[in-house]
C-alpha cells in the first residue's frame, strides 16, 4: 500500500485504489498531497513519500497555479475533464498525462480535489515520432524512406488477385474513381483488403508521386487523434510545440484514415470541417493552413449501422461516401480461395527458402467449406503457419493452425483421382516457371519433360500470361 498523510479514506479503499490502472492523486485546500497511489507513483517516476504531505509545485517545479489541473480545481471549484497536461518531474523526466480533477466536498464544503490520470507519454512519443518520419520523408530524406513504409504505398491494381466477377468490376470502378479527387469510403470486413484497395487507388493517381498517409482512427486515444491529425500550436496545453499534423504532411497527396467510426463524435465535426473547407487549424492555433489532400476512409462495420448506433456521423458520412467501395468477403468469392492460396504458396516458398509443390486434397476442400471470418488475410496467415512446420513438398491438415482443426476437416468430399493429379501438376509448373522467372527452357529442364509439352499444359491450365 501507498505511503499517505492525513488517514482521510478507509484502508480498504486505500487497496482498492492501489489496484486500478489510473493514478490517483488527492490533495487538501492548500495544494498539500494526502493521497498518493502506487499507480500515480509508477506514471510521474517518483516515490510516494516524495509527494506525500508536499505542495504539488515542490515536487513538480515545471508546474505553476495556473498550469496545475489540481490546483486550479482547487482555486475555481469546477471540475476538469480528460485536460492534456505535460509537466517535468523532480528528476527532470518529461510527463505526459490526461487528467480527470474533481473538487471534494464534505458536508458541502469543498476540501480538497482529486486528480485521475493516465499516462500518454509512451504512445506520444511513439505518435510523434512517427509524425516525424512522416514529415522527414516528405523533405526527400531518401535514408528514412528506405527506413520507414508508413508514408509510401506498395501495392498496385494488378496486386488484387481475383477470378471473381464482382470484385474484377470493384477492381475496374477503382481504377476510374482513381484519377479523380472526390472522397472514398471502402467497406469491407477485417481481413478483406481494403488497404491494398487504398494504396492502389493512390499510386494509380495523380498523386502518386505525392505522400501517401494512413492513420488508423482506432489505434491511437481519442486525446491525442486531434493533435495527430491536425497538428498543435506552440501553447495549445503545457509543454505543446509547433508541429504539423497528419493532413498537412499529407498536402499534395492521399489520406487513409481506417476505422473511422471509432474517431469520437466531436473531432467527427473538426474532420468534416476540414474535409468542406480543406483548411486545417492547429489546435490550439488560429492561422487557417490551406491543405490539399485526398480523403479515403475505411470501415469494417456497415455504415448504417454505424450511424444508427451513434458512431457515425450521418453529414460526415454523406461527405466521405462520394464514391463508395463494398469488398466482398472471401466466402462469397470462393472461386479465389484456390489462386490465393497458390499465391500464398509461391509467396512464402521464397519468403521462406522452401519447395513445397502443392496443398492436400483434404485442405483444399476444407478451404473451400470454411467460413473465413478473418477472409484473404486468415487464409495467407493459414497457409504461411503450415509453411513453417511443413517438411515435405505438400501441406496437409495436420500443418494447418490449431484453430482450423475444430472446424471439422475431415467432413471433404470423395478424391478424384484424375482432379488431384492434374492439380499437383498445375501446380508444380506454375511454382516452377516462377522459379526461372518464367524463362519456358529452363523450367522444362527442370521439371525434364519436353519445351513443346511444358508449353501444352501451360496453355491447357492457363498459365501462359
Amino acid at each position: 500500500m501507498s505511503t499517505r498523510g492525513t488517514q482521510t479514506t478507509p484502508d480498504l479503499l486505500h487497496a482498492v485504489f492501489d489496484t486500478i490502472d489510473e493514478g490517483i492523486h488527492v490533495v487538501d485546500l492548500n495544494g498539500k498531497t494526502i493521497y498518493y497511489n502506487k499507480v500515480a507513483a509508477q506514471l510521474d517516476g517518483v516515490d510516494a513519500s516524495e509527494v506525500i504531505n508536499r505542495h504539488v509545485l515542490d515536487v513538480f517545479p515545471s508546474l505553476t497555479e495556473a498550469t496545475s489541473t489540481l490546483l486550479q480545481v482547487i482555486k475555481s471549484g469546477s471540475p476538469i475533464y480528460y485536460q492534456k497536461q505535460q509537466f517535468t518531474n523532480v528528476r527532470g523526466v518529461i510527463i505526459d498525462t490526461v487528467n480527470t480533477t474533481i473538487p471534494i466536498y464534505q458536508d458541502h464544503k469543498m476540501v480538497g480535489a482529486v486528480e485521475i490520470s493516465k499516462n500518454l507519454s509512451e504512445i506520444k512519443k511513439l505518435s510523434e515520432r512517427l509524425v516525424e518520419l512522416q514529415e522527414r520523408v516528405n523533405k526527400n530524406d531518401t535514408s528514412i524512406k528506405r527506413q520507414n513504409s508508413a508514408t509510401s504505398a506498395m501495392f498496385h491494381f494488378e496486386d488484387i488477385i481475383t477470378q471473381n466477377e464482382p470484385l474484377k468490376r470493384l477492381k475496374q470502378t477503382a481504377v476510374k474513381v482513381s484519377k479523380t479527387t472526390s472522397p472514398i469510403l471502402i467497406y469491407g470486413e477485417t481481413g478483406t483488403g481494403k488497404e491494398l484497395f487504398v494504396q492502389s487507388i493512390h499510386n494509380a493517381s495523380l498523386r502518386q508521386h505525392g505522400p501517401f498517409i494512413a492513420q488508423n482512427c482506432a489505434a491511437i486515444p481519442a486525446s491525442l487523434l486531434e493533435s495527430i491529425l491536425f497538428g498543435t500550436s506552440k501553447g495549445s496545453f503545457t509543454g505543446a510545440t509547433e508541429r504539423p499534423g497528419l493532413f498537412e504532411l499529407a498536402h499534395n497527396g492521399t489520406l487513409f484514415l481506417d476505422e473511422i467510426n471509432s474517431m469520437p463524435i466531436d473531432l467527427q465535426a473538426k474532420l468534416l470541417r476540414v474535409i468542406e473547407d480543406g483548411i486545417v487549424r492547429r489546435v490550439g492555433g488560429t492561422k487557417g493552413i490551406q491543405c490539399n489532400v485526398r480523403i479515403i476512409t475505411a470501415m469494417n462495420e456497415l455504415p448504417t449501422q454505424c450511424i444508427k448506433k451513434e458512431k457515425l456521423r450521418q453529414d460526415l458520412f454523406y461527405r466521405i461516401s462520394v464514391v463508395t467501395l463494398n469488398i466482398p468477403p472471401l466466402r462469397e468469392r470462393k472461386e479465389d480461395i484456390n489462386i490465393l492460396s497458390n499465391h500464398f504458396l509461391i509467396k512464402y516458398n521464397e519468403k521462406f527458402h522452401k519447395n513445397v509443390f502443392s496443398i492436400d486434397h483434404s485442405v483444399r476442400s476444407f478451404f473451400e467449406q470454411y467460413n473465413w471470418p478473418g477472409n484473404v488475410r486468415e487464409l495467407e496467415h493459414a497457409i504461411e503457419s503450415a509453411m513453417n512446420i511443413v517438411d515435405g513438398n505438400t501441406i496437409t491438415k495436420d500443418h494447418l493452425p490449431l484453430h482450423l482443426h475444430t472446424s471439422h476437416l475431415d467432413k471433404s468430399e470423395p478424391i478424384s483421382f484424375r482432379n488431384e493429379v492434374e492439380k499437383f501438376e498445375k501446380n508444380l509448373i506454375e511454382i516452377t516457371l516462377h522459379k526461372y522467372n518464367r524463362n519456358i527452357l529452363q523450367t522444362a529442364k527442370s521439371l525434364n519433360i519436353p519445351r513443346q509439352t511444358l508449353q501444352y499444359k501451360m496453355k491447357k491450365y492457363q498459365l501462359s500470361k
